[in-house]
């Protein structure tokens, strides 16, 4: 009887040992999410979202935790909370200094761990936290860098910076570099318990420009090996270290132009490219920022994310779908948004943009994903009871019974000055005027004299510009697609609503964005603007108002 036992205890162990080492022979399985992910943004950067109260420890954890109830009380259930938003810190760091998000003071320690507050908070009601990361800015434009906290990095390696258009970036290109991020992310992983690392869309600075070539020229190439370095470097230190945590990167909307796809390319102007980290599997998901509506003239919701969904396919890699939340005309969407992409396999659920926006409500965009979720952070998606239909998109956008006039624009040369200081806007000359895009100028006027906000208001179907009170921005002011080339842009006849009162100013869409007549809009919210022929330089000037010239 004993040997017999011991015939069959051999038996199982030799059985165990096959199935050990066929287990041992396959390949790893990703670290991904098996529910449907439904993310919310938490930007501190500039305080978007949070804090709205500077040095006061109490009032910030109690925004934090009504921010998180309200979070699952939608269903929702990952908060994508922002940690390091300009090379400084909401967590305690060796590395970096104290964020002077939170004290007004850069290095100011704010009497408490934002971030182990919030992840305790967020695991309490059962929604992960991942900490949101921008790998390489520095400052912001026009920073007072000697208020910076002396082990800042803008401080401690100035040989490690790049500049551009007024703000300060850490150097893709060099090793020290790569090898400080790394750091960072392994700071935080051994002492805080995130589910996930998460990078944004920031990687080299928006049209920072080439000294040789173009955009598939040798330089370029090497800008996104070195973005690609960094990412491949810190999947690696993740993998090492804390496998079961997620990384994953929310690239911008377009990667490339496509015959259905224009707008500004992340390829070409910030060098992220993401097909790569994709194909490499050095991401465990991808959330691109799909921040368009359906009816969109040349980035419709459906067809890019419909390219993302083909570019996931066949590989490990998830695919959530950033959604533009701030924007009325998308947040009406977002019902149809939701129902869209459940019936796509390769879309695993969505992040939203921003707290502020859902909070507020924007465009019914709250009540929408409570209705899509339900009323607790369950993780099994709902199924739809028939197909979705999204609004169909326009074959040629018309808004009234005369077809739309097309012109030809051209990128313009001309310095701008904003009350005497130079500021690196993207514009370009229509009909010889030059055109600018609203927000822009009105993040370039912000705090000053003639301060304006623009909005966008769904119930009247139009661009509200509110003169007098401070302009709210959205993350990609001042941003550059590096173009030489003439583009061909389309006449846009949005109603306008200046203060109430409908305003004709001229305006047209150019890849995607639209630009306004810089004298309409400066005659409309009443600031000067001038022009020198013999140093080819535009002027706007906030200390007085318009005059004709």
């Amino acid at each position: 009887m004993a040997q017999m036992r011991k015939q069959t205890f051999d038996l199982l162990a030799r059985i165990a040992a096959m199935i050990m080492a066929v287990l041992l022979c396959l390949p790893a399985l990703p670290v991904r999410a098996e529910e449907e992910m439904r993310g919310i943004w938490v930007a501190t950067v500039s305080n978007i979202d949070f804090p709205t109260v500077k040095g006061d420890a109490v009032a910030q954890q109690a925004e934090l935790t009504e921010m998180l109830d309200a979070f699952a009380a939608a269903g929702l259930n990952t908060v994508f909370f922002q940690v390091r938003p300009k090379s400084d810190a909401l967590y305690r760091s060796s590395l970096e200094p104290w964020s002077d998000v939170l004290t007004g003071v850069s290095g100011q320690d704010p009497g408490y761990d934002p971030l182990a507050f919030v992840i305790e908070q967020a695991h309490a009601r059962g929604m992960e936290l991942h900490a949101w990361i921008n790998p390489y800015r520095a400052t912001m434009a026009n920073t007072d860098t000697a208020a910076l906290a002396e082990n800042h990095v803008v401080k401690a390696h100035p040989d490690w910076l790049i500049s551009h258009n007024g703000a300060l970036y850490l150097n893709p290109s060099m090793p020290e570099v790569q090898d400080h991020i790394v750091a960072v992310v392994q700071d935080i992983l051994a002492h805080y318990d995130v589910d996930g690392i998460h990078f944004d869309d920031y990687f080299y600075p928006n049209g920072y420009p080439l000294s040789q070539g173009d955009g598939d020229g040798e330089e370029a190439n090497q800008r996104r090996e070195n973005v690609n370095t960094l990412v491949r470097k810190v999947s690696e230190a993740i993998q090492s270290t804390s496998p079961q945590t997620t990384f994953g990167i929310s690239p911008s909307g377009i990667y490339k132009n496509t015959s259905t796809i224009r707008g500004s390319q992340s390829y070409y102007t910030v060098y992220a490219d993401t097909l790569a980290w994709v194909e490499n599997g050095w991401v465990d998901y991808i959330a691109p920022q799909v921040y368009w509506e359906s009816t969109h003239p040349t980035a419709a919701y459906q067809d890019v994310v419909q390219f993302w969904a083909d570019a996931v396919a066949g590989t490990d890699v998830a695919l959530y779908i950033g959604e533009a939340l701030y924007k009325e005309t998308v947040a009406s969407e977002m019902a149809d948004h939701i129902a869209f992409c459940r019936q796509l396999p390769e879309v695993s659920g969505h992040i939203y943009y921003n707290t502020s926006a859902f909070l507020e409500n924007t465009g019914g965009g709250r009540d929408a994903i409570t209705a899509a979720y339900g009323s607790s952070a369950s993780t099994q998606p709902s199924e739809p009871t028939q197909t979705p239909s999204l609004p169909a998109k326009p074959e040629e956008p018309v808004v009234d019974e005369q077809p739309l006039r097309t012109a030809t624009a051209v990128p313009s040369s001309s310095r701008v000055l904003v009350n005497g200081v130079a500021e690196d806007f993207e514009t370009y000359v229509i009909d010889d005027y030059t055109y600018f895009k609203l927000r822009d100028i009105a993040s370039a006027v912000n705090y000053t004299e003639k301060q304006f906000e623009t909005t966008y208001d769904t119930s009247a179907s139009a661009i509200r510009i509110t003169t007098g009170t401070p302009y709210t921005p959205v993350g990609d002011e001042l941003s550059r697609s590096g173009t030489t080339s003439s583009k061909t842009a389309l006449e846009n006849r949005m109603t306008i609503l200046v203060d109430g009162k409908e305003t004709a100013l001229s305006s047209y869409n150019i890849d995607g964005y639209t630009y306004y007549k810089l004298r309409d809009v400066a005659q409309a919210v009443d600031f000067g603007v001038s022009w020198s022929e013999n140093t080819n330089t535009i002027g706007i000037v906030t200390l007085v108002g318009y005059a004709e010239s």
